[in-house]
């Protein structure tokens, strides 16, 4: 039976509800604030309005650090973006592994790539997969293991990479690692790079 698409890709796990708090959490609050109002008592300066032996600095204005940047001295996407790229990924290789497990090679190798399509031509494609996908069998189910977002990746351009190891399900093997590259194109848009099994 096919799972549904992880719920976590497509909803937002921020809640906007009002929380509702138990008296201990209460209770911890309450004295978490009772402490640092103590705190901030015992930091007032004197009465007289000196300021004793202490003389008074000036701290340095706080700045963000600046993004690393990658060889070609594009910035390096931010933990969030590097979040939404690994999900739009995953959306990718899924709806990619739909049209093989429908056994569509031809529509797979369309919405592959353009590099994709460069270095596998139709033809190679067309007697290569089926050879890959028919002695498994008839799809079953499918659990991503891992994804991973990348800026580079050998034998490619840079740019932007997610790769998604699935562990499969199929009728004639019990367990298969599915293995899919997809890359951001020029479009923004994801696509398959790359595919195998093991």
């Amino acid at each position: 039976m096919q799972r549904p698409f992880p719920p976590h890709l497509y909803t937002n796990t921020l809640d906007s509800r009002p929380m509702k708090l138990q008296p201990l959490a209460l209770a911890t609050i309450s004295g978490i604030l009772l402490l640092s109002t103590a705190a901030q008592a015992q930091l007032k300066a004197p009465r007289d309005g000196t300021l004793g032996n202490v003389t008074p600095r000036m701290a340095a204005p706080a700045t963000a650090p600046a993004p690393a940047a990658t060889a070609s001295g594009k910035a390096t996407p931010s933990i969030d973006e590097q979040t939404v790229f690994v999900a739009d990924g995953q959306r990718a290789a899924l709806g990619w592994l739909m049209l093989l497990d429908r056994k569509d090679w031809g529509s797979s190798w369309s919405a592959a790539s353009s590099f994709f399509r460069t270095q596998v031509p139709l033809a190679a494609w067309m007697e290569g997969i089926p050879k890959t996908r028919d002695p498994m069998g008839s799809f079953v189910e499918r659990e991503p293991a891992n994804a991973a977002y990348r800026t580079t990746m050998p034998g490619r351009p840079e740019g932007d990479y997610v790769t998604v190891v699935y562990v499969s399900k199929f009728t004639n093997e019990e367990q298969v690692e599915e293995l899919v590259s997809t890359m951001r194109e020029a479009d923004g848009s994801w696509r398959v790079i790359g595919y195998s099994t093991r």
